[in-house]
């Protein structure tokens, strides 16, 4: 699809999640439309409603950033909002496809999170497939094993319902984010695919993609609830890493003392691997003296 489009699609959908009470604006009784119409929120930009109306079909391809700036304040966007609908507007006019290069993480990255025994950590790929983890994020959730996309897991396994407490404002956050990192690669076979499949076989992702909200959020609590250790709290930090583009260190921890942070010490010692056993001094001795050949 032309960006000139996509960059019409988003107007569309994001004004329809503005209330006009939202901005000073009377309700009415008579709106026909959901959020606000366009010539509010080219009022609203200062600019003309034909010129507004232009942009949303698609036949202006060129609006200024300061054009765009306005539209984000009528329409109350964020900063991750703001950024996505100038790359939306500004990414190449032709689009061409690409195949995405295989994703690695670096050994360093893999030996620090495996030095981490009590912390669960992992690392995704540009479209949130886990590409290294630890024994401890294995423990939190066998899921989070390298090669399974995290938003696929989601929305198409339903142990993932009951493992995340907060499911719904969880994947509501996990699109958003999706969302925000594909303003670049609308063609990239990889996002096609995936968008495509979940479209397919989930109400609940095709609702919130058509929302098009758009937010990098990178710390929160992450609520869960584990088979064996029960509620847990989690922390939970995203990191970008320099030098590999679109990867991100994602890793979990509890405060210090809080019941959750228990519970985290007593997976850690379901995680650990069995220590060998310790050969005792007498079995030693008794495997010395057998070797020994005896007197004549």
């Amino acid at each position: 699809m032309a960006t000139a489009s996509k960059l019409g699609d988003y107007l569309r959908a994001r004004r329809e999640q503005v209330r006009p009470e939202d901005v000073g604006l009377p309700a009415g009784e008579r709106r026909r439309v959901p959020g606000l119409r366009r010539e509010e929120v080219a009022l609203l930009a200062g600019i003309s409603a034909e010129y507004y109306l232009r942009l949303e079909q698609g036949r202006d391809r060129h609006p200024s950033d300061q054009v765009l700036d306005s539209i984000a304040d009528a329409l109350r966007l964020e900063a991750d909002a703001l950024v996505y609908m100038h790359a939306l507007a500004h990414s190449p006019r032709t689009a061409t496809r690409r195949t995405s290069r295989p994703e690695r993480v670096s050994a360093s990255i893999q030996n620090m999170i495996d030095g981490w025994p009590t912390t669960p950590a992992l690392v995704h790929g540009r479209y949130m497939t886990t590409l290294a983890t630890n024994p401890m994020a294995i423990a939190l959730n066998p899921l989070f094993a390298p090669g399974i996309n995290a938003l696929r897991a989601a929305f198409l396994e339903p142990e993932m319902r009951e493992f995340y407490r907060d499911w719904d404002k969880m994947t509501a956050k996990a699109v958003a984010y999706l969302r925000s990192v594909s303003a670049a690669a609308v063609d990239d076979p990889e996002l096609v695919e995936l968008i495509g499949e979940l479209s397919l076989h989930s109400e609940r992702f095709r609702t919130l993609w058509a929302r098009q909200d758009v937010r990098q959020k990178t710390s929160g609590v992450s609520r869960l609830l584990h088979p064996q250790v029960g509620p847990l709290d989690l922390h939970y930090e995203k990191l970008a890493l320099p030098g590999a583009p679109g990867q991100m260190l994602v890793a979990y921890h509890a405060e210090p003392g809080s019941p959750t942070g228990e519970r985290l010490q007593m997976l850690a010692h379901l995680a650990a691997p069995p220590a060998p056993a310790a050969r005792t001094d007498t079995g030693t001795a008794a495997a010395a003296e057998a070797t020994q050949a005896p007197d004549q």
